[in-house]
């Protein structure tokens, strides 16, 4: 395909050379933004209760000891009213042994009566220590327990609070309804830190390592790039595809990756080394497939498809399909394809 003087500088034809440069080696992969299980939590209650007053709704970010729930449960009822009678026999039996210890040491009382009251003290002690481990098992805290033993009120009422940082992501309470050991009520997940999965091909397992940095980039925003560092190597290769799973962590101060979302990952491999390499700006597409036009002699050029590497910096590892010195249009190459769609076409009408 030929252009004269005054059509390349119509379509402000530029060219650039390729030349050898010096380029960081990388591996691309496709994968999926996941939420990380060790930063999730999921808000039970193991045994039946009633839904009394929901704190915290869909969407909402919460820190570790926010109030989230309060249910209402026979459960409670009966195990606080538990620990009122093990506190006041606790409170009796201990009067009780002083009494008979200071009756015993004066010399004025039994050694059975003595030994009896120090048994039931030590039964009371286990009574109320039984008594104040079902609390927590209904999942009463240190600090609500010793509420109860001040206010002594008998209230079927049991808060549960936030265990970790995050957002509530789903919300199952309805006011009213009822929960059990089977129902998830709430999910809180920390979004700050995610997970990017990635399949990689068995040829590339020896290159890919624990430690290593990747870029990823997703179709919500294509011109910002998170950086993220493979912390997991799957043992397991992939019969069918013969690939390996692999993990990133990424940070996500900002909560702009959602998991769910599509990724590109960019492996840096830790290797640089000097590779043949041309401006991107060179690069289109043609059917899925990286076409550029090389020039062959004064006003000439000719479509050249290419195989492509690593990039860095605006330009691309040449694998195959050029030489070092060939020129190729970095501006104006849309309409080289253009002019070379209408001759084709031209071409196939004259025929």
């Amino acid at each position: 395909m030929e252009l004269s003087e005054d059509e390349a500088r119509a379509i402000g034809l530029e060219t650039a050379s390729v030349e050898v440069r010096t380029l960081a080696s990388h591996l691309q992969a496709m994968g999926r933004v996941l939420a990380d299980p060790y930063r999730q939590a999921i808000v039970t209650y193991p045994f039946p209760a009633r839904i009394a007053r929901i704190e915290a709704r869909l969407g909402d970010w919460v820190d570790p000891g926010d109030e989230l729930l309060v249910l209402q449960s026979e459960e409670v009822g009966e195990a606080t009213s538990a620990f009122y009678r093990a506190t006041a026999d606790h409170q009796l039996a201990e009067t009780n042994f002083q009494r008979e210890s200071q009756l015993f040491e004066a010399g004025a009382g039994a050694r059975k009566n003595f030994s009896a009251a120090e048994a039931e003290l030590r039964v009371a002690e286990a009574n109320l220590d039984a008594a104040e481990k079902k609390l927590h098992i209904l999942g009463f805290t240190e600090e609500a327990v010793r509420a109860l033993s001040e206010t002594h009120q008998v209230n079927p009422t049991i808060t549960l609070f936030a265990p970790i940082s995050g957002k509530v992501v789903t919300n199952n309470a309805v006011l009213g309804g009822m929960v059990d050991e089977a129902t998830g009520i709430l999910t809180i997940l920390d979004p700050t830190r995610l997970w990017v999965e990635a399949s990689i091909y068995e040829k590339d397992i020896a290159r890919v390592q624990v430690g290593q940095q990747a870029q990823i980039t997703v179709a919500a925003y294509p011109d910002e790039t998170f950086q993220g560092t493979i912390t997991s190597i799957s043992d397991m290769l992939d019969p069918e595809t013969r690939t390996l799973t692999i993990r990133t962590e990424v940070p996500n101060p900002g909560l702009k990756l959602k998991p769910g979302m599509f990724a590109d990952l960019l492996i840096q491999l830790n290797r640089s080394g000097e590779a043949l390499a041309l401006p991107s700006a060179a690069i289109l597409d043609e059917q899925g497939w990286p076409v550029v036009f090389v020039r062959t002699g004064p006003g000439r050029f000719e479509p050249r498809v290419v195989r492509l590497g690593a990039r860095e910096d605006g330009f691309f590892e040449v694998l195959e399909g050029l030489e070092q010195g060939d020129a190729v249009a970095t501006r104006g190459n849309f309409q080289l394809k253009s002019k070379l769609n209408e001759a084709i076409l031209h071409a196939a009408h004259v025929h």
